[in-house]
């Protein structure tokens, strides 16, 4: 472009080029490093929730243990409480030492880096550091203000060395270091004796894998072959073993084994090498969440406080003479540590936090029934409630009941059945719903736009074809409950594929059969830096590439608009771990 044969205006024009062509990669090269900034900022943000969410787990068990009496009834409590306190304290132990040992490598870059890291000022624009390390809580950095951004010789030469294949630099400890913290997390979670029993797991090094299937299947095996609790603790412990494993060894450019330290950092930007750290971090302290969650769901943490205590007692309303009926009785809340105290006519059980009594049904047009149910607060007190529950002896008379809820549903086939005792024929009629028989039942629509319909019941007898009015009953004129969340099979809140492509909204755990269709969705995956969009229950082609940048053990998120049989566009959200 500026040879010695080309004349004085074709070098001028071809410097011009070359000064051009410089200056757009500097532009484009500033743009990604811009980019990079603003991922390793949203996983800062990410690290303090986690960080919160996981001490917050251990606060809960914290609490229970100082509120809970220092007497022979709780002794057993205590105890199990302070086991598992224990195994948080050494949870947090471990993440709180590989949090610092990452924390150290960033400050050692930037250093060498000439960055100015001495001082810490939180919210300036100027200042790299923000705010200090805590326990378990990562120094919180300001990226924006590196002025090397693109400096990627000295964290290459200082994580890795020389040779990208078999790191000596501070990546080669970092390595050792994580491994070992995935090792002793599986451990402390897995080892414990409970009831007499002894579990226990020494975790082996699985960093050779082709497919995050095998990954998986090798782990699994890991946990079978141990004496872990398989029944509370397989899963866990399979999620954080797997959440901390990357693959050793990869090919890179055509270059067979290169290490992940080497993959990871070599001729990496300095903004980019921090934010490969602060990802670190944020496996760590996912990790630790997750253990902190499991350990603290073995416990009883009093997390449905109340202030009113009421005693319920349930069970058929309508029985004949000689009839045995059944009767559930219990707290409107319960501790199941503390089960409650119940008294009434008849024999009583119970389990499971409530009480079931059973006594045979006598006299006249109706039965009651009453007695008491005490339980215990946090101080050893007894708090002592009355009962009551009344049944109607059956006698010829209508009754209406809503096999599926005892409201009427908007928009909505509510299946109404009717049945007049003492008459061969039913007869109902509706006052701000529209019945239509339907075999042996009626199909109940709500026509009117008040917050209650009334259905009528009348009995009639054929042969005499005298037609009597048995009662009027109101219900409840209510919309659809909002459905669920499913990606794939799995509901909100639950561990889905990667290779999942499709979304549904139902419900879960309902009789009713309304039918929802998605209209539209949002896919947000943990650190990318903008969700994916598109309509229908399918993810398109950019929510399906989204979908591929989430690591296992990580969360997604969807934003979704759903449409029930009723009309109404709902908005609902998942989270699901990957």
């Amino acid at each position: 472009m500026a040879g010695g044969k080309e004349t004085p205006r074709q070098k001028m024009i071809g410097m011009m080029y070359l000064v051009l062509t410089a200056l757009l990669a500097l532009n484009v090269s500033t743009q990604i490093l811009d980019a990079f900034v603003a991922i390793e900022e949203n996983i800062q943000k990410a690290n303090v929730a986690q960080m919160e969410r996981g001490d917050g787990f251990k606060s809960a068990v914290d609490e229970e243990l100082s509120t809970t009496p220092k007497n022979a009834e709780n002794d057993a409590k205590r105890q199990k409480l302070q086991k598992i306190l224990k195994q948080m304290d050494d949870v947090n132990n471990l993440s709180d030492k590989m949090l610092k040992s990452i924390d150290k490598i960033k400050l050692d870059i930037l250093t060498k880096a000439g960055e100015a890291v001495k001082e810490y000022k939180k919210d300036s624009e100027e200042h790299i550091l923000w705010e200090k390390e805590g326990f378990c809580k990562p120094i919180r950095m300001h990226l924006a203000a590196v002025q090397a951004k693109d400096q990627y010789d000295i964290p290459m030469h200082t994580i890795i060395g020389e040779d990208i294949k078999t790191p000596t630099g501070s990546g080669k400890q970092l390595w050792a270091d994580f491994n070992q913290y995935r090792i002793d997390m599986v451990k402390t979670v897995g080892t414990y004796n409970d009831g007499g029993n002894n579990f226990g797991i020494t975790p082996t090094a699985i960093n050779t894998f082709k497919t995050n299937a095998d990954l998986v299947k090798s782990v699994q095996q890991m946990i079978k072959q141990s004496k872990a609790n398989h029944r509370d603790d397989d899963q866990v412990l399979q999620d954080i073993y797997i959440g901390l494993t990357k693959p050793e060894r990869m090919k890179v450019h055509d270059v067979d084994g290169v290490h992940w330290i080497g993959a990871t950092f070599d001729h990496s930007p300095l903004v980019a090498a921090l934010a490969s750290l602060s990802s670190m971090q944020q496996d760590v302290l996912s990790a630790r969440a997750l253990a902190l969650a499991h350990l603290k769901s073995k416990v009883s943490t009093g997390e449905y406080s109340f202030n009113k205590i009421v005693g319920l007692a349930y069970g058929p309303s309508i029985a004949n003479t000689g009839d045995e009926v059944e009767l559930k009785v219990m707290m409107a809340a319960f501790d199941s540590d503390n089960q409650p105290e119940v008294t009434g006519p008849g024999a009583i059980t119970v389990e499971g936090g409530q009480g079931t009594l059973k006594t045979k049904v006598s006299g006249g047009a109706e039965m009651v029934l009453n007695g008491t149910v005490s339980i215990k607060n946090k101080s050893g007190v007894k708090k002592t409630e009355n009962w009551t529950h009344t049944i109607k002896i059956m006698k010829p008379q209508g009754t209406v009941s809503l096999p599926e809820l005892n409201v009427l549903y908007k928009g909505y086939n509510n299946i109404v059945e009717g049945v007049a005792s003492g008459y061969d024929q039913t007869i109902l009629n509706g006052n701000g719903v529209t019945l239509s028989k339907s075999g042996t039942q009626y199909i109940g629509r709500v026509s009117g736009a008040g917050r209650t319909a009334t259905i009528s019941i009348s009995g009639k007898n054929s042969v005499t074809n005298k037609t009597v009015s048995l009662g009027t009953f109101t219900f409840r004129v209510m919309n659809l409950p909002p459905p669920s969340l499913f990606f794939g099979a799995t509901e909100d809140g639950g561990k889905a594929s990667k290779a999942e492509t499709r979304l549904f909204a139902r419900y879960s755990d309902s009789p009713l059969k309304a039918e929802f269709s998605v209209q539209t969705w949002e896919l947000n995956v943990a650190g990318a830096p903008r969700p994916a969009k598109g309509t229908g229950n399918v993810l398109n082609a950019d929510g399906i590439s989204l979908l591929k940048q989430a690591k296992p053990g990580s969360s997604i998120s969807f934003m979704t608009q759903v449409k029930g049989p009723d009309g109404i566009l709902r908005k609902k959200s998942g989270v699901f771990t990957i």
